[in-house]
């Protein structure tokens, strides 16, 4: 389908959607913002991989592109592979610029929260994070799973605005062995 037909019609909807490297912008009696290009996942790592421990923490790192046309303001995490629910310190949720080995500022967080139906854990930002910035998320489990294996992390990212629309942008993976065990 040629970009004048998919104008003619959302013109005729009441809609609008710009093609090509243009923030799209769908006008159905509210203005709902995307990404104009994904925000990526960059790593999942795990501060202690044995099971049971506590103190360990878990880094979410991701980029904003200069391309995504606008800044991001909130990060859902939810877990969705792993034999054990693992929960978190929520009030221990913290962020910055940067990646772990070289953090630069603290991201100042405005709400962490917890969906207690699908487990989903939202941490929105008390400033958005603009274009061109790369950051990470340190969430602290209770404790890490009592049972063995890989457990991933599916992230949801949303922009900055009134309606804001979520974005999936991957699964992040983090690997929990037994005492003496190894993975590959």
């Amino acid at each position: 389908m040629n970009t004048s037909i998919l104008q003619n019609i959302f013109q005729i909807t009441g809609s609008m959607f710009l093609i090509g490297s243009s923030l799209i912008s769908l006008n159905v009696g509210n203005n709902i913002i995307l990404f104009n290009k994904s925000p990526r996942l960059i790593d999942t790592t795990t501060s202690l991989s044995q099971t049971k421990v506590h103190g360990a923490q878990y880094y979410f790192v991701m980029t904003v592109p200069l391309e995504t046309g606008v800044s991001l303001q909130k990060v859902v995490l939810q877990q969705i592979k792993g034999v054990d629910q693992i929960y978190f310190n929520l009030d221990q949720t913290v962020a910055f610029i940067g990646k772990p080995i070289s953090p630069g500022d603290k991201l100042p967080i405005s709400k962490v929260q917890r969906n207690l139906d699908n487990n989903k854990i939202s941490i929105t930002f008390k400033s958005s994070i603009l274009p061109g910035e790369t950051f990470f998320i340190v969430v602290k489990p209770k404790n890490n799973p009592v049972v063995g294996g890989n457990y991933q992390f599916g992230i949801t990212v949303y922009p900055e605005g009134k309606h804001p629309q979520g974005l999936y942008i991957g699964a992040g993976a983090l690997n929990f062995r037994q005492h003496g065990n190894s993975f590959p």
